[in-house]
């Protein structure tokens, strides 16, 4: 039986991603299991956790999403550090691995920036003194 693998991919954020595995791993699994799921298996990635789910048809993987217990998760995690998409997840074929932090773009020197304007100070001259 060939299956459809899917990844559910949650990075570390203000959070260890570690963490949201512990709470939702239970749900996930069951959900996984009991909507038509083949295989499942969480890996541990130096930025996070992956979730990787194979399903028999596409189909099995929409009705999978959908469930309450998946949306809830789902839901649990910052938007910046989810990615579902389907394929197996993490570095899995990657020739290379994954670069870290943001990637270099151009123009990304810091502006040049003006000298604040000298101060020059002149004695006063009182019209009294002379």
């Amino acid at each position: 039986m060939e299956l459809s693998w899917w990844s559910i991919e949650v990075r570390d954020g203000e959070y260890p991603a570690r963490a949201w595995r512990d709470a939702y791993s239970a749900p996930l699994i069951e959900a996984a299991v009991t909507h038509g799921a083949g295989d499942w298996s969480w890996r541990s990635e130096d930025f996070g956790m992956v979730f990787e789910i194979g399903f028999a048809d596409a189909e099995d993987w929409q009705r999978f999403r959908q469930l309450p217990a998946v949306v809830a998760a789902l839901d649990a995690v910052a938007p910046d550090s989810l990615y579902v998409y389907r394929g197996r997840g993490g570095s899995a074929g990657a020739v290379q691995r994954r670069r870290r932090g943001p990637l270099p773009a151009a123009g990304a020197a810091a502006l040049p920036v003006e000298p604040e304007p000298m101060i020059v100070a002149r004695p006063r001259v009182l019209a009294d003194a002379l």
